[in-house]
């Protein structure tokens, strides 16, 4: 989905557009690495320099309320995001560069089973994040 779809779906959700807005929603959906509010906010003032920290942090909020984005959670606790993926799909994300694939796959059922037996729970849904490093952080 293309930025100006986001900021489409923003609108239709009752939020104004504005330059700073469209400079976070414009640097999220242009990248393939998670990105903390930090690194957005930084990334998005060289689109428009005169943009604060809580516009950044309230538009994040508003891109996930609406699911066009998601969590990632890092070592430290440190959050960042990305773009929300199709349907139901996992992330693999690497320590390094923090560049992010998402990919499907639901052939856990049997650990599913296995885990319900061993625990008593019933499991309804589930969120996987793998890491790692990616090739080109592998090679140097």
């Amino acid at each position: 989905m293309s930025a100006e779809a986001w900021l489409a779906r923003l609108k239709d959700n009752g939020y104004r557009q504005t330059a700073a807005r469209q400079a976070v929603v414009e640097t999220i959906a242009q990248t393939p690495r998670a990105l903390t509010p930090l690194q957005v906010y930084h990334l998005a003032r060289k689109r428009y320099p005169a943009l604060g920290l809580v516009t950044v942090y309230r538009t994040l909020e508003k891109l996930e309320e609406l699911h066009l984005i998601q969590r990632v959670h890092q070592e430290g606790g440190c959050q960042a995001f990305l773009r929300a993926g199709q349907g139901h799909q996992h992330i693999l994300l690497c320590e390094r560069c923090q560049r992010a694939v998402l990919f499907e796959g639901d052939d856990l059922q049997a650990l599913f089973d296995h885990i319900s037996r061993q625990t008593g729970f019933e499991i309804r849904d589930h969120w996987l994040q793998i890491s790692g490093l990616c090739a080109d952080c592998r090679q140097k």
